[in-house]
């Protein structure tokens, strides 16, 4: 029997000349698999609606292993997001850490509205560093290593100056510097925003303009945290890395660029 269900594709697998396996998540019963006959044919009904990150409804046969994909109808195809690589390279990489700590038939709507918001965000044009990091701190509950954000993680102290220590898995307040000497330095925004992205609703997310500094930090601290405590190793974040620094080069070029320019 088949069964309707709301869904986003996060991955999609070349199975054979012209068909595909398709991971999704979805709504009603988490991540699924489903083999989608065909979909590899430009012409196939299937094409458009197993492309990664399309979200929409789909109709599904499912089984305790891979299920057969009827039809499927596109809420959102996520196009500006495919269409430019680096929104693809941190789109790819939120789908990818969410296929990798989920298990199958774990229904999970709150990580559902979560990953959709996020890839909705993205493809509006919103922060693309900022989305990644909100969703990485969130993620951290969703994974059972949550970090200690409220208070110092040694005295229990909830006011003065912070730094984030990954061995004891959270803040440490000036007075417990020194049990940590490979804490990490933090700015007292990076410290708001890090309690900010754990707590907030992303929903109601407005406009957000963060320092390159201030992401700096957060990077350090969130790869630093997922370093140790997750057991993950994901190609996309290595890709994302590198995309990076390609797009360092070329705002360098640029403003290179415009100064010789001015001058001339």
């Amino acid at each position: 029997m088949f069964e309707k269900c709301e869904a986003i594709v996060i991955r999609a697998t070349d199975y054979g000349e012209t068909n595909k396996i398709v991971t999704f998540f979805t709504r009603e019963w988490g991540k699924v698999a489903a083999m989608a006959r065909g979909a590899k044919k430009p012409s196939s009904r299937l094409s458009a609606v197993t492309q990664l990150f399309t979200y929409g409804y789909y109709l599904i046969q499912r089984s305790r292993g891979v299920g057969v994909l009827q039809q499927g109808d596109i809420i959102d195809s996520m196009r500006a997001t495919r269409e430019d690589i680096f929104t693809a390279a941190y789109a790819s990489y939120i789908v990818e850490l969410t296929d990798k700590i989920t298990e199958e038939h774990q229904r999970n709507p709150y990580l559902f509205e979560l990953l959709l918001q996020t890839l909705q965000y993205m493809n509006e044009g919103r922060d693309l560093e900022i989305l990644a990091s909100i969703y990485e701190t969130k993620m951290l509950s969703v994974m059972g290593i949550p970090p200690k954000l409220d208070y110092c993680a040694i005295c229990g102290r909830t006011e003065g100056k912070f730094s984030f220590s990954i061995k004891e898995a959270g803040f440490l307040c000036h007075r417990c510097e020194q049990y940590d000497p490979h804490r990490i330095p933090l700015s007292a925004a990076a410290v708001r925003l890090l309690r900010l992205f754990y707590y907030m609703d992303l929903s109601r997310l407005g406009a957000i303009s963060v320092k390159e500094e201030t992401k700096k930090e957060l990077r350090s601290v969130l790869s630093s945290y997922y370093d140790e405590y997750s057991g993950l190793s994901l190609k996309t974040k290595r890709f994302l890395m590198q995309i990076d620094e390609l797009k360092k080069v070329s705002s360098s070029r640029k403003h290179q660029a415009e100064s010789e320019s001015g001058n001339g």
